[in-house]
């Protein structure tokens, strides 16, 4: 069932992926022809299409490595934090996954998170040290949940080479328009006058007009593509969890918090389960966003209450939406099997124990960024910044003096 929908949601995503191909393809030829009015054409569709497999290549091989490092985003183990760990082999399981994904960690107050990685072998899942400190185990579940489902429904590979060639789109149209600035247009104009004709005139036209609509409509194609498959990742998210509640009171979480992410930038903003540049205003519309709107994500796993089968969500999409859509495959539509819902398996959680987590995630912070920890035999723990210079210090409750070694 898993296999063919994943084949499903590849072959829809494919037709837009063609139509940004082509889209690629008419940006090098018309800017090949602005230039060189003769021959022209064909090599800037080879220069375009070199340009996208060298971006696709780097992203292919060394992307998540750069994704996570931009991110700040540290490998952990299952003694730093056992329940993010414990909560990931959960939904590795679940998800019939046979690699367990690495785990890492951002020493941010801001809470989200992002999965990476072309190949499942070679995954990875990043939360924020704010994301453990705001979310209850449910909600933490619903989150790995999500970004598994990018994992396994193959969301990264197909978004990276999206990327990669809105990226290229881009990038051919800057560099047509910076020349423009720096003589490019006397050189046209210089070619032209000998050749002369109306056909020179359209291609100028043409050229300027993709310069400017290429990269908007590339752009408009990679967000209806990264749109769906947030849905997907949803829909997939709760028929790990069977609670479909855990998901949405972490996304509300997630976005009424007023923290910046401070790593984020408009390259990694796509790949978070909310994006984090929103908030700040660096998108316009709905329309214009990498991610649905987070109050319909929310009432569409609310309005769940039947089950959490594919069915089910969709059904709950539809009544949401007001309209029939065809966000799932028709295979995931007659699986039959009968998901029933779960309930919270938490007790009520006292003032104490939020005290106590956020003291453990303040730790956790200090921990990633190369804090020392000390523990007195008074009781103290000290806790010792990466630039401090002596060789001792001393405990300030009962004045015993611990060595540093550097």
């Amino acid at each position: 069932m898993m296999w063919e929908l994943i084949q499903a949601n590849r072959r829809k995503s494919i037709f837009i992926f063609i139509g940004m191909g082509l889209l690629l393809i008419l940006i090098g030829f018309t800017f090949g022809s602005f230039y060189e009015p003769e021959s022209g054409g064909f090599l800037g569709i080879f220069f375009a299409l070199i340009l996208w497999g060298i971006l696709s290549m780097v992203s292919y091989f060394a992307g998540s490595k750069i994704l996570l490092a931009v991110s700040g985003a540290k490998e952990v183990t299952q003694d730093v934090h056992p329940q993010l760990y414990n909560v990931v082999e959960e939904m590795r399981i679940a998800a019939n996954l046979p690699h367990q994904p690495k785990i890492y960690i951002i020493a941010d107050a801001a809470p989200n998170a992002f999965a990476t990685g072309i190949k499942p072998e070679n995954s990875a899942i990043a939360v924020t040290a704010g994301l453990l400190g705001t979310l209850n185990r449910d909600e933490l579940q619903g989150v790995v949940a999500h970004e598994m489902s990018h994992i396994i429904n193959r969301d990264v590979l197909v978004m990276t080479f999206a990327g990669m060639m809105l990226g290229a789109i881009t990038l051919m149209a800057e560099v047509f328009t910076r020349s423009l600035w720096f003589g490019g247009g006397s050189r046209y104009k210089s070619k032209s006058s000998d050749k002369g004709g109306q056909a020179q005139i359209i291609i100028m036209v043409l050229a300027i007009a993709l310069a400017i609509l290429g990269p908007i409509m590339a752009q408009l194609l990679y967000f209806a593509i990264s749109r769906k498959r947030e849905y997907l990742a949803d829909a997939s998210a709760v028929r790990l969890t069977r609670y479909p509640d855990g998901l949405a009171s972490a996304l509300e979480k997630i976005s009424g918090t007023n923290l910046d992410l401070k790593t984020a930038n408009k390259v990694t903003a796509p790949m978070y389960i909310i994006n984090p540049l929103k908030k700040k205003g660096m998108q316009l519309s709905n329309v214009t966003s990498t991610h649905p709107p987070i109050t319909e994500r929310i009432n569409i796993l609310r309005s769940m209450t039947q089950g959490v089968n594919y069915a089910n969500y969709q059904n709950a999409f539809n009544t949401v939406k007001g309209k029939t859509s065809g966000l799932i495959p028709q295979s995931g539509l007659t699986d039959s099997s009968k998901i029933s819902l779960r309930d919270s398996e938490l007790s009520q959680t006292s003032v104490e124990t939020n005290k106590q987590v956020k003291r453990e995630v303040g730790d956790l912070m200090m921990k990633l960024n190369d804090f020392l920890f000390i523990n007195c035999t008074c009781g103290l723990k000290l806790k010792v910044p990466p630039d401090f210079k002596d060789d001792s210090i001393s405990c300030p409750k009962c004045g015993r003096v611990h060595s540093i070694s550097h």
